[in-house]
């Protein structure tokens, strides 16, 4: 892992390295085997961050199991804008479906406190939350996640899918923006 990372002027640091993500996916996979054995889930991707993490979490899945894509953004700079935009829609019918909703980061909850209740309108089976990263602090909505593979301070993080205004995206390692003296 490098030890640090510049782009668009700002400098991050290494923060959680490719090994420690792979350990925590694998066990994710796992744990989601275990859990919907003979239920063959649809895994929702939410775009473009979970990009990486959906990729690698489907591939260590032993169970029968589909996966489709959805975008919605909120996010401009290291800042929430507040807005979520959808530009890319489900095509997939959820009706009776064990779904999961897979996500690079959860902070403030807005993505998915607006995407959710459009899924629970369409009476799947089941729906559970399935995230790399989960930042409780910054939480302005109250969304359920039932998987977790990180817990994180408030820092602003890319690497892994994750981003800084579209770039970082490329990185296997996850780095943090590096505090100003």
């Amino acid at each position: 892992m490098p030890s640090t990372l510049t782009l668009l002027g700002k400098e991050f640091v290494p923060y959680i390295s490719a090994k420690e993500i792979d350990e925590k996916v694998k066990a994710l996979a796992a744990q989601l085997d275990k859990d919907y054995d003979g239920k063959k889930p649809l895994f929702i991707a939410i775009l473009n961050g979970s990009f990486m993490f959906a990729a690698s979490l489907f591939k260590e899945l032993t169970i029968e199991a589909e996966i489709s894509f959805i975008k919605l953004a909120s996010y401009k700079g290291t800042k929430s804008t507040g807005h979520v935009i959808t530009a890319i829609g489900l095509d997939t019918d959820i009706t009776n479906r064990h779904i999961i909703i897979l996500e690079d980061i959860i902070d403030t909850g807005k993505t998915l406190h607006s995407f959710l209740p459009q899924l629970h309108n369409q009476h799947p089976a089941s729906l559970k939350v399935a995230v790399l990263l989960d930042k409780p602090e910054p939480r302005k909505f109250d969304v359920p996640v039932d998987y977790i593979c990180f817990t994180i301070p408030n820092k602003f993080v890319l690497g892994y899918g994750l981003d800084f205004d579209g770039f970082g995206r490329n990185t296997k390692d996850i780095y943090e923006l590096k505090e100003e003296a």
